[in-house]
Order: C-alpha cells, then structure tokens, then sequence
C-alpha cells in the first residue's frame, strides 16, 4: 500500500499538475503585489501640495409671491350643524378669493380639516373632586386653507378681504422668489469665482501655480426676507381691518458658501 502511494505522487503528471498550480499561484501573487506598488506610487498631490480657499456669493431679490392661510372655525351640538356652518363660510371666502381677486384654484389648497370633540369637565373645589365622567357637549369643526398669491400688488387687499368674512386664523403673507433655483445658481457661480480669485492671489503670495481642482464642498444658507416698513412675514389681520394694510415685500437674500481645494505645484 504504501508503495502505491509513493508511486502515485511520483507519478510525471501529478508533478506537471503541481508545478503548474505553483506558477499561477505566484503570478497572482505578484499581480496583487504589483497592484499595490502601483496604488502607492500613484502620482497625487501630496497633503503640503495642496491649498484650499472659501468663496462666498450673495444673490438678492425682490419676492414675486406671497403665501397665506387662514382658518374657518365653527363649533355646535353636532357635527352636522357645525360643518354646515363652516362650510358656508369657507364658500364664501373662497369664492371671494377667486371673484373679486382672482385667484385661479391651482393656487389653493385645504392643508387640515379637523373634527374635535368638546367635553365638559366637572370643577374641583376644596382639593375634593367627585367621580364624574367626560361628557361630549359639543363639537368644533375647522378647516385650513393655504393661499398662493402671484400678484403681489393683491396681498394687502386679500388680507383685508378675508379678514372681513370673519375667519377665525389669518396668518401671513409669507414673501417668497419662484424662480429660486435660478438665484441660487447666479450665487453659486459668484461664490466659485469669488475663491478663484483667493486662490489665484494665495498661490500668487506663494510663488507657486495651480494645476488643478482636487476638492470642492457647497453650503447653502436659507434666503432671508429684509422688510422695510409696516407688516412683515408672518403678520395677522383680524376681522376688524377695513382698510388693506400696508405689506411692504423686502427683499430676499440667497447666500451660497464654497470651500474649494487645489493642487498647487
């Protein structure tokens, strides 16, 4: 038996086998090896080969639409009799809305409806309170609706209009660009210039040259509304304005902020 073995391993093909495993054991081997001298000796710029600058781009203008919501809100025994009664006058606040302002559907939407129960509790006197149990004694129904006004000249009136209807909630005007996309790109492209000119004058100071962009990073800030007199954002008007208050519009300001790295040589 053992010579058997012996004979086997001996054997011309068992060796040719043997020897033909070794050699693509070894080439991948050195493949593996040549890969890794070749990711370390890679050409790249080196940490103290490299410069990185901040750029700032600050865009303004002036909002071309405005956003408000007002809330309709009516209680009673049932939610029947309340519903109808804050319907009534959601329908005629809307069809004020799009009569006398003109303000096309598109532009207005329900954002809640709510139905809640009322209950009626019983008082504690004397650190005493009786067993007692929640009574619903009535409901309140409200509904809210969120308004996109594209003519900024009709925004003192809306709010006076709707105040007159007497709803319960007027809450705005938010001011706001539409076309904010095409700001941000104006300030982005200011603020990539604007560290362009840092790095030119930095590797200038350095005696160097830039060879080429290795990095870049964007922050974009939320725009922010400046008003300059009378309502600002998010001001509310009760049922008792008669006259269209005054709703200067400001300005909005986009700010974007780049950090931008470059190789330098």
């Amino acid at each position: 038996m053992e010579e058997n073995k012996t004979k086997l391993f001996e054997s011309p093909r068992i060796e040719k086998l043997a020897s033909l495993f070794l050699i693509v054991a070894v080439v991948l081997v050195g493949a593996q090896a040549v890969s890794a001298l070749g990711d370390v000796f890679a050409p790249r710029p080196a940490m103290g080969n490299m410069i990185s600058v901040e750029g700032e781009g600050r865009v303004t203008a002036v909002p071309d639409i405005a956003t408000v919501s007002f809330t309709v809100s009516e209680e009673s025994q049932t939610v029947a009799q309340a519903q109808d009664v804050a319907t009534k006058k959601t329908n005629t606040a809307l069809s004020l809305l799009k009569d006398d302002i003109g303000i096309e559907d598109e532009y207005i939407k329900t954002t809640s409806y709510n139905v809640t129960p009322r209950y009626s509790y019983t008082q504690c006197y004397d650190r005493v309170c009786p067993p007692s149990e929640e009574r619903i004694i009535g409901y309140t129904v409200s509904q809210t609706i969120q308004v996109k006004i594209r003519d900024i000249e009709k925004v003192g009136e809306t709010l006076a209009a709707l105040g007159g209807v007497g709803v319960s909630n007027l809450h705005g005007p938010s001011f706001e660009v539409d076309d904010i996309e095409r700001l941000r790109k104006e300030a982005r492209e200011q603020a990539i210039q604007n560290a362009r000119e840092q790095a030119k004058t930095l590797a200038k100071s350095l005696g160097v040259g830039i060879v080429r962009v290795t990095g870049f990073w964007e922050n974009n800030d939320p725009y922010y509304p400046y008003y300059r007199e009378g309502l600002g954002g998010d001001a509310m008007v009760t049922s008792q304005s008669k006259t269209p208050p005054s709703v200067p519009t400001g300005e909005n300001e986009i700010v974007v902020r780049v950090s931008v790295s470059y190789e330098i040589r």
